[in-house]
């Protein structure tokens, strides 16, 4: 604590005095440096205010790498689910509507499922497969299902 100074002022929101950057030489013509004769270099960005960095080739190999690393499609649903759907909706006199108020779904979904185009969700196979009476999961598809197994 004996060389803490007393009587220095310590002043709080003023910034410390940077050295000024100068951009070109005419920002130098006034400049006290120039005038004292001290060596003032000046340097020029290079892609400075353009864009020059991403032309062309840039672009082309970043393409080609997400060519590259693209995902798989996911899998869709087998055509012959969508048959077996269909025959057996067909069977118990269900509209595709009538189908889908009965496992809680939209029109639309049960649609996807038939045509092919949806993303087989175990979920609701296993309420089609309920509702159906109908395997619609497994290397028997399209089989009836079997009642619950007696003991």
């Amino acid at each position: 604590m004996s060389n803490v100074d007393w009587d220095s002022k310590l002043v709080i929101g003023s910034k410390a005095k940077a050295p000024k950057v100068t951009r070109a030489a005419s920002d130098l013509n006034g400049m006290s440096a120039r005038r004292a004769g001290a060596v003032v270099a000046t340097d020029k960005k290079v892609t400075g205010g353009s864009n020059k960095a991403h032309q062309g080739t840039d672009h082309q190999r970043i393409a080609k790498l997400d060519r590259d690393n693209e995902v798989a499609p996911p899998t869709k649903v087998p055509p012959s689910v969508g048959k077996a759907m269909q025959t057996a909706r067909m069977d118990l006199k269900l509209s595709q509507k009538d189908l889908a108020q009965k496992v809680n779904e939209k029109p639309s979904v049960m649609a996807d499922y038939e045509a092919g185009r949806a993303i087989p969700n175990p979920q609701i196979l296993g309420k089609l497969e309920r509702a159906l009476g109908v395997k619609l999961r497994g290397t028997d598809i399209g089989k009836k299902l079997e009642g619950p197994k007696k003991s």
